[in-house]
């Protein structure tokens, strides 16, 4: 399969890398070129613009970071969307507003091509394991055209129906889930730790014998230790989507009090100069409030 790929950040890449492994022909872009180099010497054709990457295959991938880096690589002057072949599919892999992605579906319908929203669960470290969890809307014909690429880059396809911006609702409404975990975690690790309790030996107690989730064990590992950098997702982003199911709540008239609580929390750290920080700083933030400092 010829596929296009559009963005190369800190998940973007190892996807990147994990469909030129699986045997596929892809060429690449990404704004800041260097990041490009190590494909390139895997064997990766590179773009010069977003266009080139679109140009003759027959799927273009896009992980980029927000709703304005999609319209910036695909809405620009350079159209990238012009030039992706009739019949080709662009499958949006990104976290974006369930908005963009029903726009995107359109202008992509209008010019005879496919449009499949399929945004991604995992870290960095599971990306460069191939082992993303993908939450996909769309015609499943589709659909089915990205199963080569979501093998590649995925333990499993999570199918949500063929309205497009479902995808993306699941997607922003998971990562409130967990930001909500990280909220609880940072302000119960806060209250043991002003206790006298050592928060390590609190999240071994609960993590290890009471719930025992993955989720708690990674960012109440982080949280304990006070380890929020390098950011596996950076706080920047968690604030990002934050903003993003807020909007879908308001879409349909759904008060969600704790996004609008974390909504403010990440500003805060954001105001701290915490953006690059991983978005488990949720427990700085908590302890800074309980007088712990960071």
């Amino acid at each position: 399969m010829k596929v296009g790929f559009i963005g190369l950040g800190s998940m973007g890449a190892p996807m990147a890398q994990n469909i030129l492994k699986a045997g596929h022909e892809i060429i690449v872009f990404n704004r800041t070129g260097s990041r490009a180099e190590p494909l390139r010497e895997a064997g990766a054709r590179i773009a010069e613009e977003p266009s080139e990457a679109a140009t003759g295959v027959d799927l273009l991938v896009t992980m980029v970071s927000d709703d304005l880096a999609v319209e910036a690589v695909l809405l620009g002057e350079i159209w990238p969307l012009g030039s992706l072949p009739r019949g080709a599919v662009h499958v949006s892999m990104s976290t974006i507003s369930p908005e963009l992605s029903r726009h995107l579906s359109e202008l992509h319908a209008a010019a005879g091509q496919g449009y499949v929203a399929a945004p991604v669960f995992g870290r960095p470290e599971m990306a460069e394991a191939g082992k993303l969890w993908i939450v996909a809307a769309g015609p499943p014909e589709h659909v089915r055209r990205c199963a080569p690429v979501f093998e590649a880059v995925g333990q499993g396809v999570l199918e949500v129906g063929e309205d497009v911006a479902a995808a993306n609702v699941v997607k922003v409404a998971g990562n409130f889930l967990l930001a909500s975990a990280i909220e609880a975690m940072g302000e119960a690790f806060a209250m043991v730790r002003k206790h006298g309790i050592d928060p390590i030996h609190f999240l071994d107690i609960f993590n290890g014998h009471v719930l025992r989730s993955p989720v708690y064990q990674a960012y109440g590992g982080m949280i304990a230790r006070g380890e929020y950098e390098p950011a596996g997702f950076k706080l920047a982003h968690g604030l990002k989507d934050t903003r993003l199911v807020l909007e879908a709540a308001d879409e349909v008239s759904v008060p969600m009090p704790m996004a609008s609580l974390i909504r403010d929390h990440y500003v805060s750290a954001v105001a701290r100069g915490w953006s690059d920080i991983d978005w488990a700083a949720l427990g700085r933030i908590a302890a800074a409030n309980a007088g712990l400092g960071d």
